[in-house]
């Protein structure tokens, strides 16, 4: 245990707390950007490998010219059963849950001889946050309390990257009032549990049509709702003559909406030939979000004496997602085998979180408006920590009679993240001073294999589709390394030497295995 006699300006860092606007880091960032495979139980069945061969619903938020496909009107609807395979529910997470996946229609008018203009409406989930996480290790001296130590070593206690988190520790168990002393104590080991709950549902509104038999284009007006929530348990054994332990319990939640626009276009380059090609462009999604968290602050002495304390924040920001290519492949031989190939790529290190810098209502037009500006060093953070992402889609259909269809699928999705990815927590940046954790996971690529079958009934038709999705990933607790060093001074403030103080963890393996079980019910007119 180390003294540090030190000033500290804490009236500033309160004052700061309650006037700053606040915005998010790279890793909410990413879990925001990201995309599950979902829809109808056809199109899961297939991988999603649909975006060529067209005359599907779930196509409208991948590439809109598959509704041009269309040659009569469709309903469908999808429900759904999804299980985490590994992990144990915790709290409001559990690993089996139900999901409305989908509910959509299209409408399709003849123009001419060969001529059809289709409108549609599709919501599907866009994204699944459910998720149970456990990870637990030994810490060999190091802290969540030394991290907090050595950041105000550093001098960063009176900016941005000084966090609520931060300011806990600091408050309750660091900083001796008194004496003006910091106390540093060593972490024998620690526990976590998280559980993520929530999604992204997406509504999409379509236009297409198709010229000749030949070109078959479509836009896309997608509308993005968010439903964000965590909580999560960070328990730390300290080997202290003064604590025992701390408890981090904190509850985290993000709502809001986005916007995008996608468009995409379906070409037969042969007369004769039912080969496609597919092209398709999506937006960004312009989110706007309200994040608030509620963090629970619980500590022990060393003669068993319970003690507490908690912060809250609650604040709007905004976030772009990047721009989303797809290039695709269909064809089909006979009435009987369709065969369908995507790749999409999507550079999730241009995501920019972005703050918003105030608002103004024109009582004249009656309409409200407000700027923001970038989070320019989050987002230097998010290029050096997020990349580029390839996503392979294969899929196939064979029809074993007119009624009955079998189907297979495989995706390939790179990994977003780099190896040496940090959640940095000395940034100056509002993303670190609202921050109530320090945990993250630096996830790797992503499997996930599809099967499914259907069923056709005069004018219904009956699909069941099964996915297996697979990912491994890297789990921090803080960040693996940091280091700073400062002066030791004696009772009349003079310098006496120096020290060196370092923190820093190891990775722990996780995993996130999924089942998904979904059943359609499609009714064409």
């Amino acid at each position: 245990m180390k003294k540090i006699y030190f000033f500290v300006a804490m009236a500033t860092v309160a004052m700061q707390l309650q006037a700053q606007p606040a915005t998010q880091d790279t890793y909410v960032g990413a879990a925001l950007a990201t995309e599950d495979l979902n829809g109808t139980a056809r199109y899961v069945g297939m991988g999603g490998a649909m975006d060529a061969l067209g005359a599907e619903i779930s196509t409208m938020g991948s590439n809109p010219a598959g509704i041009g496909l269309f040659r009569k009107g469709q309903v469908s609807v999808t429900l759904g059963v999804n299980m985490q395979e590994d992990g144990k529910s915790f709290q409001d997470g559990s690993k089996t849950h139900v999901s409305f996946d989908q509910i959509g229609v299209v409408f399709s008018s003849r123009t001419g001889k060969t001529g059809y203009l289709n409108f549609g409406f599709n919501y599907h989930k866009n994204r699944n946050f459910n998720h149970v996480l456990a990870a637990e290790a030994g810490l060999n001296g190091s802290s969540q309390n030394r991290q907090t130590i050595i950041k105000d070593i550093a001098g960063l206690f009176d900016t941005y990257a000084w966090s609520q988190l931060d300011d806990l520790y600091f408050g309750n168990m660091l900083y001796d009032d008194v004496e003006k002393t910091m106390y540093s104590y060593d972490g024998e080991a620690y526990t976590f549990q998280r559980a993520n709950t929530g999604y992204i549902g997406e509504f999409d509104f379509n236009i297409s049509g198709n010229i000749k038999n030949r070109l078959y284009l479509g836009l896309t007006i997608g509308v993005h709702s968010v439903n964000y929530k965590n909580y999560s348990e960070y328990y730390e054994i300290l080997n202290s003559n003064t604590y025992d332990d701390v408890l981090v319990a904190d509850n985290h939640k993000i709502s809001g909406h986005g916007y995008n626009i996608k468009a995409g276009l379906i070409v037969r380059p042969i007369e004769e030939s039912p080969f496609r090609i597919g092209v398709s462009v999506a937006s960004p999604t312009f989110y706007r979000l309200t994040t608030e968290n509620y963090t629970e602050f619980t500590y022990s002495t060393s003669d068993n004496v319970l003690k507490g304390d908690h912060s809250a924040a609650k604040e709007d920001f905004r976030f772009n997602t990047p721009w989303k290519f797809g290039l695709s492949l269909g064809h089909t031989v006979g009435d009987y085998l369709a065969l369908g190939a995507v790749y999409e790529y999507a550079d999730y290190g241009a995501c920019d979180m972005r703050t918003i810098d105030g608002g103004y209502y024109d009582y004249w037009s009656d309409t409200y408006s407000e700027s923001s500006s970038s989070d320019n060093v989050m987002k230097r953070h998010t290029e050096k920590t997020l990349k580029g992402v390839s996503t392979l889609k294969l899929g196939g259909e064979y029809k074993i009679d007119k009624n009955i269809a079998v189907r297979l699928g495989y995706n390939y999705v790179s990994p977003m993240y780099q190896e040496n990815g940090v959640r940095d927590q000395t940034l100056l940046s509002p993303g670190v001073y609202y921050a109530s954790t320090t945990h993250f996971v630096n996830w790797k690529d992503t499997h996930r294999i599809t099967a499914g079958v259907g069923f056709s009934f005069d004018k219904f038709r009956l699909d069941l589709a099964y996915q297996y999705s697979m990912r491994k990933g890297n789990f921090y607790p803080f960040m693996p390394s940091l280091t700073a060093s400062g002066e030791i001074y004696d009772e009349n403030d003079a310098v006496i030497g120096t020290f060196t103080e370092t923190n820093g963890c190891s990775a722990v393996s996780v995993k996130d295995n999924r089942h998904q079980i979904q059943c359609s019910l499609t009714y064409s007119f």
